[in-house]
C-alpha cells in the first residue's frame, strides 16, 4: 500500500486488465514499475544483445538508419544517441485539446507495460524513469490529433518521450511546467536515450489502446445502466414485463440478448418471471420497440464484451513497436506490429454500439413526453400543478437528448476506412485506430448525456405514476432513489442543466 492507502498497480507483474488499468490511471501514483531482479534482468537481456548486434552486424531499422521512408540512409556510431532525439522533436506537432490527467495516466501505463513485456531492446533504466513520471504524477501534455495509427500512435507518444529529456511541457501538482524544470526541482537528472529507445516508445498503439480500455469501461456501465432505465420507463408506461421473459429468449439464443433481457426484468421486479406485478395491468399487450427490443439492441454490447475485451487486452500486453529485439532467439524481427487495426476494429464496433444504445434511450424518453403515447402521463413529465398551457416539462431536454443522439450516430462512421497514404508511401496503409478510439469516446460522452436525460425522465415519470416511495423495493425503485437524492422532482419548469451535468458526472462515477 502507498501514502494515499490504495493498492498501487505493479506493471510487469502480471498481464495488464482493462479494470485494473483503468482503476490506476484514476489516482495520482497510481502505477509504477514492478520492483523485480527478474523483469530487470530481462529488460536489460533486450538491451545488452541489442548493443551486440550493433556492433558485430549493424543494419537495424532505427537503430542504425533513419526512419520511415529514409531507412535507406545510414546514421554514423557517433551520431546514433542524435537520432532518438531528433525523432521525438520532428513529431512535435501534434495539436488539438490535450488528452485529460486520468488518459495521459493510463497512456503512459500502458507504454511502459508493452515495453515490460521485454522484446524492445530498452535498458532497465528507461522503465524506471517512465516509472518515475508515473509515482510522482508528472503527466506530459499530449495532444489528441496528429496521429493516423500507424507507424503507431508516434506524434502523441512523442510527447511522452520528449517529456523523458525534459523538452516538453508537463502537467504537475496542477500548473503547465517545463519538463526539465520539474525535473531538476525533484533531484532528477533527465534521461538520455541509449539506441533504439525514443522509437521504442513512439511506435506502438499505447494511445490508441489506452483512450479504448477506457471506453470500454464506460460502454459496459452504460450498457448495464440502459437496462435500468429501461425497466423504469417500462415501469412508468404500464409496460409488459412478459417482453423479457427467460423462456422468450431461449428460443432465440444470443446470451447477451437474453442477459439484457433478464437485467431489465429482474430490475422491474426482481427474481423469477410472474405474470403481472402488484396493481400495475399492461395498458397494451405490445409495448413500442424502443422498449420491448431493448434487450435486442443493449444485448449486442454483451455479447461482443468478450471479444471486445480480448482486442484491448491482448494489444495492451503485448510488444507491438519495430523491430522487435528477441533475445531468446538471438534475432531481430522487423515488422508491422505498430499497426493498430484491431483496436479500430474495436472501436468501430463499440461506436456503433453505443450510439445504438444512446438512441434507443432518446426513443424511450420520446414516448415519455409524449400525451399520445405515455399512457396517461402528463403531458411532457410536467408535475406542475398549474396550468400546462405555460409549463413544458421535459420537453427540452427531449429535443436536446435528440440532439446528442444524432450527434453520436453520426461519429459511427467507421474510421478505418478512411486508411491514408503517408510518408512517401512507406506508411501506405494505416489503421486509423486512434481517430476510431477518439470517435468513441465522443459517442460514449453523448449516450451519458442521453442516459443522464432518459434517467431524470424515468424518475420523474414513475415520480407521477405511483408516488415517491411507492414502488416495490427493485434495482429500478433503488436507481429512482438515487435520483431523487440529489435531483428534485421537476414541478414548476426551472432550467435542468445543472441537474444534466450532475447526472452526467454521476454516470462517469458509477453512482447509479
Amino acid at each position: 500500500m502507498n501514502k494515499n492507502n490504495f493498492e498501487v498497480l505493479e506493471i510487469g507483474k502480471a498481464p495488464l486488465t482493462i479494470e485494473a488499468l483503468v482503476s490506476a490511471a484514476e489516482k495520482a501514483g497510481g502505477a509504477r514499475l514492478w520492483a523485480s531482479a527478474e523483469l530487470e534482468k530481462r529488460i536489460d537481456e533486450g538491451a545488452a544483445f541489442l548493443d551486440k548486434t550493433i556492433a558485430e552486424k549493424g543494419g537495424i531499422y532505427g537503430v542504425t538508419t533513419g526512419y520511415g521512408d529514409s531507412c535507406t540512409e545510414v546514421v554514423s556510431p557517433e551520431h546514433y544517441r542524435d537520432l532518438p532525439v531528433n525523432l521525438t522533436r520532428y513529431h512535435g506537432c501534434g495539436l488539438g485539446d490535450f488528452f485529460d490527467e486520468r488518459t495521459t495516466r493510463a497512456i503512459m501505463i500502458v507504454r511502459l507495460n508493452t515495453l515490460a513485456q521485454g522484446y524492445s531492446g530498452v535498458s532497465s533504466a528507461l522503465l524506471r524513469a517512465l516509472s518515475f513520471f508515473l509515482e510522482e504524477d508528472i503527466l506530459p501534455l499530449i495532444p489528441q490529433e496528429g496521429s493516423v495509427g500507424a507507424s503507431g500512435d508516434l506524434t502523441p507518444l512523442s510527447y511522452l518521450a520528449g517529456a523523458l529529456i525534459g523538452e516538453r511541457d508537463v502537467l504537475y501538482r496542477g500548473k503547465v511546467r517545463p519538463a526539465a524544470e520539474v525535473l531538476k526541482e525533484l533531484g532528477r537528472p533527465l534521461y538520455s536515450f541509449r539506441p533504439k529507445e525514443a522509437i521504442a516508445i513512439m511506435n506502438g498503439t499505447a494511445v490508441m489502446n489506452a483512450v479504448a480500455a477506457g471506453a470500454f469501461f464506460s460502454a459496459d456501465y452504460l450498457a448495464d445502466l440502459s437496462c435500468r432505465i429501461t425497466a423504469m420507463n417500462s415501469l412508468a408506461l404500464k409496460g409488459n414485463v412478459y417482453h423479457f421473459f427467460r423462456r422468450l429468449f431461449e428460443v432465440k439464443p444470443h446470451p447477451g440478448q437474453a442477459l439484457a433481457a433478464e437485467k431489465i426484468r429482474c430490475a422491474m421486479e426482481g427474481e423469477g418471471d410472474s405474470a403481472s406485478r402488484d396493481g400495475v395491468v399492461p395498458a397494451r399487450i405490445q409495448d413500442a420497440y424502443s422498449i420491448r427490443c431493448a434487450p435486442h439492441v443493449i444485448g449486442v454490447f454483451y455479447d461482443m464484451r468478450d471479444t471486445l475485451r480480448r482486442l484491448i487486452e491482448v494489444e495492451m500486453n503485448s510488444a507491438n513497436d519495430n523491430p522487435i529485439i528477441d533475445p531468446e532467439t538471438r534475432s531481430v524481427y522487423h515488422g508491422g506490429h505498430f499497426y493498430g487495426g484491431h483496436i479500430c476494429f474495436a472501436m468501430d464496433s463499440l461506436k456503433n454500439i453505443g450510439a445504438n444504445i444512446a438512441d434507443l434511450l432518446d426513443r424511450q424518453l420520446a414516448l415519455m413526453v409524449d400525451g399520445k403515447f405515455n399512457r396517461g402521463l402528463p403531458l411532457n413529465l410536467s408535475g406542475s400543478s398549474k396550468s400546462l398551457s405555460y409549463n413544458h416539462g421535459f420537453k427540452a431536454v427531449q429535443i436536446a437528448a435528440s440532439a446528442w443522439a444524432a450527434e453520436a450516430l453520426k461519429n459511427t462512421i467507421p474510421a478505418s476506412v478512411f486508411s491514408r497514404s503517408t510518408e512517401c508511401h512507406n506508411q501506405d496503409k494505416v489503421s486509423m485506430g486512434t481517430i476510431a478510439a477518439r470517435d468513441c469516446v465522443r459517442v460514449l460522452e453523448l449516450g451519458a448525456q442521453v442516459a443522464a436525460a432518459a434517467l431524470l425522465a424515468a424518475a420523474q415519470a414513475l415520480n407521477l405514476r405511483f408516488g415517491k416511495g411507492s414502488l416495490p423495493e427493485t434495482a429500478a425503485a433503488e436507481t429512482c432513489g438515487r435520483v431523487f437524492s440529489y435531483f428534485a422532482p421537476l414541478e414548476d419548469d426551472r432550467p435542468l442543466d445543472g441537474d444534466l451535468r450532475k447526472t452526467v458526472e454521476y454516470i462517469g462515477s458509477r453512482f447509479f
